[in-house]
């Protein structure tokens, strides 16, 4: 199927500022495709409290404000961590360096360590209300979930960072078509 005709299973373009969607499944499809062209950094979002301690793999991270520090995190609201993030609040967004792809596997669920495997491995320190904080993240941001927010199939946390630590070097991991991808830090010149 060539990329026009894969448009036009989507919309009609009788109007080019609002196209019509004729198949529901198809435009769900398409919009995956497009957002698997969409090229982010891969964080591992962690959370300890009463709910327990637990994280997961996202890319679904950006910047909301600086004033006061808030970031959006999306979650999809089926995952058996949602109810422990919505619960706990307290969460840290790591934004991995380049060389923890095997990390982001493991936090993704697609190896067979277990939660707590996970925390034990050697890279950890304690953050804030327990929270695990990645020794070596290209940056990590420790704060509250101060609103959370329905959207389809996913929720939106705001998280308002109240502690934020910055790596001055490392190369970054991102997401960018259904694979993981390192991207060097270029030298000052």
């Amino acid at each position: 199927m060539s990329a026009n005709s894969a448009l036009s299973a989507v919309s009609v373009m009788s109007d080019p500022q609002r196209p019509t969607l004729l198949d529901p499944d198809a435009a769900r499809k398409q919009f995956r495709q497009a957002m698997a062209h969409l090229g982010a950094a891969v964080n591992v979002i962690t959370t300890s409290g009463p709910s327990g301690r637990c994280g997961i793999t996202a890319s679904a991270v950006c910047s909301v404000t600086d004033a006061p520090p808030t970031l959006l995190v999306c979650m999809n609201r089926s995952s058996a961590m949602h109810a422990v993030f919505e619960t706990n609040r307290n969460v840290c967004i790591n934004v991995l360096p380049g060389h923890h792809e095997l990390l982001a596997r493991h936090f993704a669920g697609l190896t067979q360590l277990e939660m707590d495997a996970r925390f034990n491995l050697p890279i950890w320190d304690e953050g804030l209300h327990g929270v695990p904080v990645l020794r070596d993240a290209l940056a990590s941001l420790q704060g509250n979930i101060v609103e959370l927010k329905e959207v389809g199939s996913h929720s939106v946390m705001f998280v308002e960072a109240t502690q934020i630590r910055v790596c001055a070097d490392g190369d970054s991991l991102i997401y960018f078509d259904r694979q993981f991808h390192r991207v060097p830090r270029l030298c000052a010149a």
